[in-house]
């Protein structure tokens, strides 16, 4: 992972990987009052075309949030964060999101903005679930030096 202290347009973030599961999938639905049978119906869910239970698209959203603030912790603050799900995901697999900075901008004082492009993949054949872009603000002290645009 990029050290906080080298920050700059281009710098690559550590992946986080989350492995889901038909239990985890379940209790998302009942704390979000989700009822939609795709998400702990299995039958249902093959009915309709899918291999097994979805992963929710907010429970992927949630993922890209952890991943975002996993990765600034207490001296950053997540600003904004928009995804978009590009393909499902079933219960069980092992999803990845990784991370890239693409820009950082002048904040208020004492700080930056950093934009970084997202991207969730399932592990098992790698093809993209999410993308999605964050705004996370950060002390000047993180940054590279010129890394400002």
């Amino acid at each position: 992972m990029t050290s906080h202290q080298e920050l700059r347009t281009g710098s690559a973030l550590e992946a986080q990987t989350n492995q889901t599961s038909i239990t985890q999938v379940f209790r998302y639905s009942a704390a979000t009052w989700n009822t939609h049978r795709i998400h702990y119906d299995k039958d249902y869910a093959v009915k309709e075309g899918y291999p097994d239970v979805l992963v929710q698209s907010h429970l992927h959203g949630a993922f890209l949030t952890k991943y975002c603030t996993d990765w600034a912790g207490r001296d950053a603050r997540l600003v904004d964060l928009s995804l978009r799900v590009r393909r499902f995901a079933v219960a069980g697999e092992a999803l990845t999101t990784v991370g890239a900075v693409t820009s950082v901008r002048a904040g208020d004082e004492g700080r930056a903005l950093v934009d970084i492009e997202l991207i969730e993949t399932r592990e098992s054949d790698n093809e993209t679930c999410v993308e999605g872009t964050a705004t996370i603000d950060v002390p000047l002290t993180w940054l590279a030096e010129g890394a400002l645009s």
